[in-house]
């Protein structure tokens, strides 16, 4: 057996019981770090002068942003301001990653990544309270 093919086997699995065992919270940390990779395998591609594999990647990413923003929910948010604000960042996310395929522009990928991480990081520094909805 190819040890690259048993290897991407493995990751789906692993994958598929994280996500299966994971709160919500959880899965929004997961999306997240998918989209990143997604970022990080484009730019790689890019580098290689792998066009269609960039183009594949960024729409990946592109698609894990446009799912965090559809899973928000202002109406049961404290802030529904920032949730609103959220959502602009996400549309403008999204945005850039399309403009940076089209003129195959690793700054923008950069940009996108870096606003991801923030966002990230946040969301990380979420400390989930016993008794809370998971």
């Amino acid at each position: 057996m190819n040890p690259m093919r048993a290897l991407r086997q493995y990751q789906k699995v692993n994958s598929h019981a994280q996500i299966s065992e994971a709160s919500p919270h959880r899965l929004v940390q997961l999306l997240m770090e998918g989209g990143l990779d997604r970022m990080a395998q484009a730019k790689g591609a890019l580098a290689r002068g792998d066009i269609a594999q960039k183009g594949l990647m960024l729409g990946k990413a592109a698609d894990i942003i446009i799912g965090l923003r559809d899973g928000l929910d202002a109406e049961k948010s404290d802030n529904k301001e920032y949730v609103q604000q959220l959502e602009s960042l996400y549309v403008y996310m999204t945005n850039r990653l399309m403009e940076a395929n089209l003129h195959n522009d690793a700054d923008m990928i950069d940009e996108v990544a870096r606003l991801l991480i923030t966002v990230k990081e946040g969301w990380d520094a979420i400390a989930i309270s016993p008794g809370a909805a998971q």
